[in-house]
């Protein structure tokens, strides 16, 4: 997944392996594929998540959906098409991170050829990974650029999948701002994450612990909602749903200004 940085970016061309699969032409965005420099990528997760989300090995290891399902309890598809639910075919949507398995080739299937999906997303390793994936869907393209960099109002949907739990909070005030900033009026942004499980969870001991050693920054959203990472009057009127005993929330802030 992708773990933007507070600070400001600066962006150069890469070349790109001869793989038709990566070299193939992006059918909704610029023709070039741009690139952070690695100095660039989060000192967080270089530290934190060098594991999961940098190594190439991992990435090979882990990028399977059975991988994704048990991580959520057998509850991703689930949590899948409940994102699914707020986005018709046709839209033009941004995801925010790569994500494990099959979401984004499920999604580039759910809006369809007359749709558009671009996914973005600061380690290199992953938006060639992605762009594998992606490789058979003409109505989509993957970029590695740092999403609070991108504030253009152009998208109908911005998904934000499980990305919020791992960066941390201070990110997370502006990763919201950035992502409401790409959705003009009717437009939607979709999260869906962890939260707070109900306090007899039978889960809860082991998600707490799991949160202690390996993820750091995922109690944030145990100790505060989402819309409250955003700024005031901003003009999104904002819903939540849970899941699995409060464990996991789809929030879905909709732009009226």
């Amino acid at each position: 997944m992708q773990h933007p940085d507070i600070a400001g970016t600066s962006f150069k061309k890469i070349s790109i392996p001869d793989d038709p699969a990566i070299q193939q032409e992006p059918s909704c965005q610029a023709s070039k594929l741009s690139a952070l420099d690695s100095a660039a990528v989060p000192g967080y997760l270089r530290d934190t998540y060098y594991w999961a989300y940098l190594d190439p090995r991992n990435v090979k290891r882990l990028d399977h959906e059975w991988i994704v399902r048990t991580i959520l309890w057998q509850q991703h598809r689930r949590l899948e098409a409940a994102a699914f639910a707020e986005i018709e075919p046709g839209q033009r949507v941004m995801q925010a991170a790569c994500v494990y398995g099959s979401f984004s080739a499920s999604l580039a299937a759910h809006i369809g050829p007359a749709g558009a999906l671009e996914v973005f997303d600061v380690a290199e390793v992953q938006v060639l990974n992605c762009r594998r994936k992606l490789a058979g869907f003409e109505q989509a393209a993957v970029w590695q650029e740092n999403v609070l960099n991108l504030r253009n109002g152009s998208f109908d949907v911005v998904v934000c999948y499980f990305l919020m739990h791992e960066i941390p909070d201070e990110l997370k005030y502006e990763l919201v701002d950035a992502l409401s900033s790409n959705v003009g009026t009717g437009g939607k942004i979709i999260f869906v994450d962890y939260h707070k499980p109900h306090w007899a969870h039978p889960l809860k001991p082991v998600t707490s612990l799991v949160f202690d050693k390996l993820e750091p920054y995922a109690k944030g959203l145990w100790e505060q909602d989402i819309a409250e990472f955003a700024q005031p009057d901003n003009g999104l009127h904002w819903h939540k749903e849970t899941y699995f005993g409060r464990l996991y929330q789809k929030v879905v802030a909709t732009r009226h200004a």
